[in-house]
C-alpha cells in the first residue's frame, strides 16, 4: 500500500509542479511585424514594441514657427503581445484634412477600431488633425492593416539620411531642475514623459507609459533662449480644471481638451497645450500644472 501511495506521489508531482508555473508563450517577431508595417521600432520598457512614423513630409507653421516633427507631428503605434500569436495595438495618426476620412475608412476595413478623431494645435497652417486608434489579433495582420491606412498619406516609411549633431539651444539641465524630471533631446527638439501613478487597464489588460498614457512635455527653441511647447497632460476629471488654471496663470495656451481611449479606466482625459515664451519661464508654469496631478514625484 505505501509502495502504491509513493508511486502515486511521483507521477502527480510533475503534473502539480507544471501547474505551478504558468506557461510564458512565445515571443512576437518584433522584425516581422516591423516588415508588414513597413518601419521598424524598438521595444520600450513595459515589453511595448513602438514605431514612430513623424511626417517629415509636411510643413506646418504655427504663426512663424516651423513645427518640427518631434513637437507635434509624430504618429505612432505601440504593439503589447497579448497571447502566443496575439497584440493589442493603439496609437495616433498625423493626418492633413483631406487624409481623415480615406484613412479612417482603410483602417477599419482592416479591422481597426478608430477611437478619436481630433485637433491638438489651434492656427496651424495647414490644419493636422490626429486619429486615435485600436486593434487587436495577429500582429502581422494589425501591422499591415495599419500599413495599408498610413499608405495613403505621403508619411515616410524610410528614415531619414542621418545629419550631423547639431548643439541643442536651451538649458536642458535648468529645465529638468524646474520640472524635476530628465528628458531627452530628439529630432531638435527635448522631450519629457512623466508617468501618472495609477496603474491604467483597458480590457483587462496594464497599458504601460509607453503607450501614450503619461503626460508628454516638448520644447523646440526658437531662439534667444525661448520655446514652443506643446504635448499633452493625461488627466482624471477632477484635475482638469486646476491644471486649466496652472497653465492660463503661465501663460500657455490650452488648444485641445478630450479622450483618446474609450474604455480606459480610470477614464483619462488629454489636455494640449502651446506657448512660445522664455523657456524656463514655461518650465515654471509646467511644473506648476504638473503638481496638480498625480504624476511619478520628482526625482
Amino acid at each position: 500500500m505505501l509502495r502504491s501511495l509513493n508511486s502515486l506521489a511521483l507521477f502527480l508531482a510533475p503534473c502539480v509542479a507544471s501547474a505551478q508555473v504558468p506557461q510564458t508563450p512565445p515571443s512576437i517577431d518584433w522584425t516581422a511585424v516591423a516588415a508588414a508595417l513597413g518601419k521598424a521600432g524598438a521595444v520600450q520598457p513595459g515589453g511595448i514594441y513602438r514605431v514612430g512614423m513623424p511626417r517629415s513630409d509636411l510643413r506646418v507653421t504655427v504663426g512663424a514657427i516651423v513645427v518640427k516633427p518631434a513637437l507635434a507631428l509624430g504618429s505612432w503605434v505601440g504593439f503589447k503581445q497579448t497571447g502566443p500569436n496575439a497584440v493589442m495595438a493603439m496609437g495616433d495618426l498625423v493626418l492633413l484634412d483631406s487624409e481623415v476620412e480615406a484613412v479612417a475608412r482603410k483602417l477599419r476595413e482592416g479591422g481597426v477600431d478608430i477611437t478619436a478623431i481630433h485637433n491638438h494645435l489651434l492656427h496651424a497652417s495647414p490644419q493636422v488633425m490626429y486619429v486615435h486608434f485600436r486593434a487587436e489579433g495577429d500582429p502581422l495582420k494589425v501591422a499591415a492593416a495599419l500599413h495599408a491606412g498610413v499608405a495613403l498619406t505621403g508619411t515616410p516609411f524610410t528614415a531619414p539620411p542621418p545629419s550631423a549633431p547639431e548643439a541643442f539651444a536651451l538649458d536642458t539641465a535648468r529645465i529638468n531642475q524646474l520640472l524635476g524630471r530628465a528628458g531627452k533631446v530628439n529630432g531638435g527638439v527635448y522631450q519629457v514623459s512623466v508617468p501618472r501613478t495609477e496603474q491604467v487597464m483597458e480590457g483587462g489588460m496594464e497599458l504601460p507609459p509607453a503607450l501614450g498614457v503619461a503626460t508628454a512635455i516638448n520644447f523646440q527653441p526658437t531662439g534667444g533662449g525661448k520655446a514652443a511647447i506643446t504635448g499633452d497632460f493625461v488627466l482624471l476629471g477632477g484635475e482638469v480644471q486646476p491644471v486649466i488654471q496652472a497653465l492660463q496663470q503661465a501663460g500657455i495656451e490650452v488648444t485641445a481638451l478630450h479622450s483618446h481611449m474609450l474604455d480606459e479606466s480610470p477614464r483619462l482625459f488629454f489636455m494640449h497645450f502651446w506657448a512660445n515664451d522664455d523657456a524656463l519661464a514655461l518650465a515654471r508654469g509646467l511644473r506648476a500644472a504638473l503638481d496638480r496631478t498625480n504624476v511619478q514625484p520628482p526625482q
